[in-house]
Formats: C-alpha cells, sequence, structure tokens
C-alpha cells in the first residue's frame, strides 16, 4: 500500500513537472502583458514536431531539443511581433480572440505538413537518462525520464526565479509588468522586454512538449491543447503571475490527476481537476501565490 502510495506521488510529480514548465510560460507572458498565450499550448506541438523531424535525420536527441527550443524562441518572438504587439493598446478582447486564432493556425498547418498520423520519436533514438528505464531506490524504482523531467523543471524554475528577480534583464520586466509608461520614461525597452519573455515562455514551452512526447510517446497536431489548458489550470491554481505558483499550481495538479486516476476513477480525473481549481478560486480568487490587485475605477 505504502508502495503504491510513493510510486503514484513520483508519477504525479513527473505530470505535474510537465505541467509547471509550461505553465511557467504562460505566467511569464500574462505577468508581462496581461494576456493569456492560448497558443502557448501549440509551441509545444511545434517543439515536439521540430525534435521527431532532427532526430529523424540523425541528429542526437539533446542536441535536437536545444535546436526545437531555439526555433520555438524565433517562433513565439514572431508570433508577438505579428500578432499581438499591434494589439498591445487595443481591446483585451481582441487579444484573446487573436491568440485563439494563431492557436487554430499552428494546428492547421502542423495537419497540413505532417498529416494526423501520430508520430513517435523512435526508443533507438532516445539516450538512456531520457528512457524509461527503471532505477531501483530500494522499495520503490523510478524511471530515468521521471528523474529527469523532476530535476530539470527545478532547475528552470529556480534559474527563472533567479533571473526575474537578480538580473538587469529580470528587473526591467517585473518594471514593465508593473507599469509600462513608467518603465518607459526610465528608459527600458517595452517591446524588446516582451519579446524576451515570449522567447523564454516559448522555449520553456518546448522544453515542456519535448518531455510530454517522451512521456507519452504520441506526436500529433493537437497534442498541446490538453496539456496546455492544464498548465494553464495550473498557472491560475498557483496564481497566475507567479513564478512560485506555477510551479507549485502545476506539481499540485499533476499529483491531484495521477491520484484521481489511481483511487478514484480515469474517466472523472480531469473532472477533479477542474472542481478542485474551482473550490480553491472560491476560497483565494488570486490564486495560492497570487496578490489581490485593487482597481480604481
Amino acid at each position: 500500500m505504502l508502495k503504491n502510495f510513493i510510486e503514484q506521488t513520483i508519477n504525479g510529480l513527473q505530470v505535474g513537472s510537465i505541467y509547471a514548465l509550461i505553465a511557467l510560460g504562460y505566467t511569464m507572458v500574462y505577468g508581462i502583458v496581461k494576456l493569456i498565450n492560448f497558443a502557448h499550448g501549440d509551441i509545444l506541438m511545434v517543439g515536439a514536431y521540430v525534435s521527431f523531424v532532427l532526430v529523424g535525420k540523425g541528429m542526437p536527441l539533446p542536441m535536437a531539443i536545444i535546436i526545437s527550443m531555439i526555433t520555438c524562441v524565433v517562433l513565439g518572438i514572431t508570433i508577438d511581433y505579428l500578432a499581438y504587439r499591434p494589439l498591445r493598446n487595443s481591446p483585451r478582447i481582441s487579444a484573446l480572440i487573436t491568440a485563439i486564432g494563431v492557436s487554430f493556425l499552428l494546428e492547421s498547418l502542423a495537419l497540413l505538413i505532417f498529416k494526423a498520423e501520430p508520430k513517435l520519436i523512435k526508443a533507438d533514438k532516445i539516450p538512456s537518462y531520457l528512457s524509461s528505464e527503471p532505477v531501483n531506490f530500494g522499495f520503490v524504482s523510478v524511471s530515468k525520464l521521471t528523474i529527469f523531467i523532476i530535476v530539470i523543471t527545478l532547475s528552470c524554475m529556480f534559474i527563472l526565479n533567479y533571473f526575474i528577480k537578480h538580473t538587469k534583464l529580470g528587473k526591467a520586466t517585473r518594471a514593465v509588468s508593473q507599469d509600462t509608461n513608467a518603465a518607459k520614461l526610465m528608459g527600458i525597452n517595452v517591446n524588446v522586454t516582451i519579446a524576451i519573455t515570449f522567447a523564454i515562455g516559448s522555449a520553456l514551452g518546448s522544453l515542456g512538449g519535448i518531455l510530454y512526447a517522451l512521456m507519452y510517446p504520441r506526436i500529433e497536431p493537437y497534442m498541446g491543447v490538453l496539456p496546455g489548458l492544464k498548465a494553464f489550470i495550473a498557472a491560475v491554481f498557483g496564481g497566475i503571475g507567479s513564478i512560485p505558483g506555477a510551479m507549485v499550481g502545476g506539481i499540485l495538479l499533476g499529483v491531484i490527476e495521477i491520484f484521481s486516476k489511481a483511487y478514484i476513477s480515469s474517466q472523472v480525473a480531469d473532472a477533479i481537476v477542474f472542481a478542485v481549481l474551482i473550490i480553491v478560486l472560491l476560497v483565494k480568487p488570486s490564486g495560492l501565490f497570487g496578490k489581490n490587485i485593487q482597481e480604481k475605477v
């Protein structure tokens, strides 16, 4: 019983770490431009496909992951420049509709290029430290991929948190998120700062997508919809705009989902996740780590 509980907890940490990686991208963008980038889930799909193509051409998977992240960085900056920047001073509903449109565009292009048939990265192309080979810790076994996912997610969170709090560019990001006009007066290039935010979020989304494709070996045009939605829930759960909140929200969401599947029913697991989110927001509308901000009218 205890062994099963520990194994399910580890599975929840693995799934939650993926959600946390993707949620970090959501919360970065929202924190600075107050925009829910619903195309973010599809960026992880693009990252997975780029890795699949590069590995298929003989490139080692670690190098393919790096190039996929760079590709998605360029894609994220391009999306911001072409789709979101012109709408920066427009009503938020316009930006929201545009984000949904970009999402459909990326999915349609992937469907046109790669067709609907699912793809996968072949097992012989995956290095041993990213495989599902178990590591025995006495009374419980954990796959190497699970260990890698948890370690890389924690590392990304700490690096990102350090970047935001202790670097000049990170401080500029915080300044733009708090008051765009004041940041301009202080000489901060707002557009460049926002573009860098999209770049970081897209790189994390790409990494999350590749790890998701290794965990669930299935790459297809709509693979980013469900994990993207759950990562958004995780960001709201933790307090959207908060980096630690995105991390904690993703982990908790993954653990709740896995426990629901293991001990209740896999058919109602998603419903339980949404129910928990509703309860949390009823008790604390700003999320676990969010701050209540009162607007003067």
